[in-house]
């Protein structure tokens, strides 16, 4: 049985919903509409409202291109409408104005830079805010050209913050939390990020901004591909100059005139003119981001933030479901070709790499020899470069994982995809069972990813009574936990994959970048 509940926040009241025990406020403005003069702008603080607002539905999506909704991935699917009206967020806690000092725990969304939402069935934070006893909050920013579009070049001062305001808009959610969060039984002064695929690359933007100190204790990224390098001014300022063009418009004030839909095709077509849809992501303007994340040579703003970091065995196997099932045999010379242009390398690197995975299992298939070389290039290799340059910085430590669990579902198509984390640690396995199955297995590993992801909130350590004892990463011992059906650390595992990946071209390098543009 669902009943009303009550907030007052700094902008006025709010109505949400009680049901099983949580309280729960949808779709909260945390921010003003980013539309007409608020486009490419720093984000504002949502006006005070008068009476009673209804906190029950989810807000809008930012604009964003479509993108195919199977039933293994409906849960990860917001079906919301889009409009540049998106700053909102949703707040799930077991009490309000109870005067506790909950743990809150606030999700970055994946998608990249270019899409998703905070308000997907699977990110429903019910299940962890009632396990744990914290306050999950989930969020909606600007997106692709709407949030990363540097246009400070083309237009002077006045768009100074265009290419980070999506980013700047999450540092602007977490002061809502630090200002408001009380109200919810949650604790200001222990707040962790946490966020999967380009929600953790968000983390670690967020690591290096100066406007987020002191807005965040503890930081978790799940299966990021993109950390490592931002963009730099001047490819940025190609790509915003090359969505002009594609736009028709003849200035950066002409820009924020072209309508919505107008300005994302506009970004489609910039896109496929430039690198990819990282040609729209966070840059180094020296002003909002002063550095890339994990610089060695650069200061550390987050040397008091334990980070708790990893991937999936097969990250790239999610995008077997939307393949046509007849596509997904590859054939040797596919095998070849694919892994040669993925990885970047010549033709006999190319043979050697994919013999050194094929040695170590003899039964896999092309496609799943794939799906572990792409995997183990764009996310493992990151992952573990993240924590190790953690770690030479000293301060607080990183702790690494790793999901090797394999999906039972979709007749084997899938292993250990992209996403998979997600319901395991929001206690969420039914609602996304088309994507992971049920049984005792899923349940149990939900238990332990849940609670070593609340351990960590609560503590900055991820361990707990469901883990044998897990060490800090460092270069020497390179400690991995491994999550599946027995989770257990393991001291540098599959280390010659390690090496042998290690030694191939870094993944979205500003050289291949520049030259793609």
């Amino acid at each position: 049985m669902t009943k009303d509940t009550t907030a007052e926040i700094e902008p006025g009241k709010l109505r949400g919903a009680l049901s099983a025990g949580i309280h729960s406020f949808k779709g909260v403005p945390y921010g003003q509409s980013t539309a007409g003069p608020g486009r490419f702008m720093a984000p504002r603080k949502p006006q005070p409202w008068t009476g009673l607002r209804e906190a029950l539905s989810l807000g809008d999506q930012a604009p964003q291109p479509d993108r195919a909704i199977r039933p293994a991935n409906a849960w990860i699917r917001d079906t919301m409408p889009t409009s540049e009206t998106c700053l909102y967020l949703n707040v799930f806690t077991p009490a309000v104005k109870d005067g506790g000092k909950r743990p809150v725990m606030v999700w970055l969304h994946g998608g990249g830079y270019f899409a998703g939402s905070g308000g997907a069935e699977g990110l429903d934070g019910s299940n962890l805010a009632q396990r744990g006893d914290v306050v999950v909050v989930t969020l909606n920013h600007r997106l692709n050209a709407f949030g990363y579009c540097h246009l400070a070049e083309a237009g002077g001062e006045k768009f100074a913050d265009s290419g980070n305001a999506g980013m700047l808009d999450i540092v602007m959610a977490l002061e809502w939390v630090r200002d408001n969060i009380g109200e919810f039984g949650g604790d200001a002064g222990n707040v962790t990020i946490f966020g999967q695929s380009g929600g953790g690359s968000k983390v670690a933007v967020m690591m290096t901004m100066p406007a987020a100190k002191g807005l965040f204790h503890k930081a978790v990224m799940q299966s990021s591909s993109s950390h490592l390098r931002l963009a730099s001014a001047e490819n940025a300022d190609r790509a915003a100059r090359q969505l002009m063009t594609e736009a028709g418009a003849d200035s950066a004030d002409a820009m924020r005139g072209v309508g919505a839909d107008a300005l994302l095709a506009g970004y489609k077509a910039a896109v496929q003119a430039s690198y990819g849809n990282d040609s729209f992501r966070p840059v180094v303007d020296g002003r909002a981001i002063l550095n890339h994340p994990f610089d060695l040579d650069a200061p550390d703003l987050a040397s008091d933030i334990p980070l708790l970091i990893g991937s999936c065995e097969t990250e790239k196997s999610f995008y077997d479901i939307n393949l046509d099932p007849a596509k997904l045999p590859l054939t040797p010379d596919q095998l070849q070709a694919d892994v040669k242009r993925f990885v970047g390398i010549a033709d006999g690197e190319t043979r050697d790499l994919i013999a050194h995975y094929r040695d170590r299992r003899g039964d896999a298939s092309e496609r799943d020899l794939f799906n572990l070389i792409s995997s183990d290039h764009m996310y493992r290799r990151n992952a573990i470069a993240a924590a190790e340059r953690k770690s030479k910085l000293g301060g607080a430590p990183a702790w690494l994982y790793e999901f090797t669990w394999k999906t039972p579902v979709l007749g084997g198509m899938l292993k250990t995809p992209h996403t998979l984390c997600i319901p395991f640690v929001f206690g969420n396995i039914e609602i996304a069972r088309e994507f992971v199955g049920t049984g005792p297995e899923q349940t149990a590993l939900m238990d332990t990813a849940m609670e070593t992801w609340l351990a960590f909130a609560r503590t900055g350590n991820p361990n707990n009574a469901r883990l044998p004892d897990w060490q800090p990463y460092d270069a020497a011992d390179r400690t991995t936990m491994i999550f599946d059906n027995e989770c257990g650390p393991v001291r540098d595992p599959k280390r010659e994959d390690r090496l042998t990946i290690g030694a191939c071209p870094q993944f979205i390098s500003d050289e291949q970048w520049s030259a793609a543009a």
